[in-house]
């Protein structure tokens, strides 16, 4: 399955060696060994693909469905022949300023490691290269590869929440910007953006309870010295998370002031409409009630009828408009 299998090798004391090409006897040969253990990755295995190495590896049915799905919370779960681990590797587009999230299944056994990916963001590649480079992590087994990919994903969260951080910035700059922009583009924009915020919390805060059960005892196939690494895996977690759910919390507070703006603005605009219709009826009010045409009206024969009455128009305009400036109406 060349297309499926991204790659496969026997690494023994630390070191990478290529095995055998039939999985069960690489399987058998790491097992044998003792120091040896085969680490077997995958990118989106068809059922009928993945079969084939669960049933060599004698992986869980239940595990092998949900890795097979994908659309997993991070979780842990313990069988008898293995561990399932689910991690969501994360990635951010700095040009569409959007948040990705893929998914990063993990059987971790007796002498083994299968590794099955979703989606592009993974940081599998760079992982088991730095890990070749360091063969006295590599000794310790398929628990230092669970601690490394783990540590890696872990480590990006704080990577994008820098990134995330920078945008709300922006964000919070252009809803409290002097000049006026275009509301509703503003506030389409928080939404996208909580959007992406959620989706990078469906990925981190779910994997507060694996990393916490890792570092307690009696979890099967994770090594007894790893605790204190995956205790440090957890508290950049910590840190993720409390980033996370602080942009979150921004974002809210530029919502409300956002929405808050935007009734300030119509209020605004209501009170000059008001005045300048104020200001249109004072001499509409006169001129309609001259204009009624009845023949017994007040200075209706006076010869500076006319002009007295447009003064008075245009003095009640003036006194109108001087008192809508005074009060911020105009």
């Amino acid at each position: 399955m060349p297309g499926v299998i991204v790659d496969c090798a026997i690494y023994r004391d630390g070191r990478r060696t290529e095995g055998p090409d039939d999985l069960s006897a690489a399987l058998d040969e790491a097992r044998a060994e003792g120091n040896s253990f085969l680490w077997l990755g995958m990118h989106e295995p068809t059922q009928e693909e993945f079969d084939r190495v669960s049933s060599q590896f004698g992986l869980h049915p239940l595990a092998v469905e949900d890795a097979l799905k994908a659309h997993q919370r991070p979780k842990l779960e313990v069988y008898d022949d293995s561990l399932f681990v689910v991690l969501k590797p994360v990635a951010y587009d700095d040009a569409a300023d959007t948040v990705t999230a893929s998914e990063l299944m993990l059987f971790v056994g007796d002498s083994f490691v299968v590794t099955v990916r979703h989606g592009e963001a993974s940081p599998l590649r760079t992982v088991r290269l730095r890990l070749e480079h360091q063969p006295k992590v590599l000794r310790h087994g398929p628990t230092a590869v669970l601690y490394a990919v783990s540590d890696a994903v872990v480590d990006h969260y704080i990577e994008v929440a820098a990134e995330l951080q920078v945008d709300l910035e922006e964000l919070e700059a252009e809803v409290f910007a002097p000049v006026r922009g275009d509301t509703r583009n503003t506030a389409a924009a928080i939404y996208a953006f909580k959007r992406e915020i959620l989706e990078f919390r469906r990925a981190t805060g779910p994997l507060a309870e694996p990393m916490a059960r890792l570092q307690n005892p009696g979890v099967p196939f994770v090594h007894e010295k790893a605790r204190p690494f995956f205790r440090d895996v957890d508290d950049h977690l910590t840190r993720a998370n409390e980033s996370v759910e602080g942009l979150d919390r921004l974002l809210s507070d530029i919502l409300s002031a956002h929405l808050a703006q935007m009734g300030v603005r119509q209020n605004d605009d209501m009170r000059k409409i008001s005045s300048w219709a104020a200001l249109a009826a004072v001499p509409t009010l006169i001129a309609g009630i001259y204009g009624m045409n009845f023949e017994h009206m007040p200075e209706l024969r006076w010869s500076l009828g006319y002009p007295a009455i447009l003064l008075v128009m245009a003095s009640l305009e003036v006194w109108l408009y001087r008192m809508f400036k005074r009060r911020g109406w105009l």
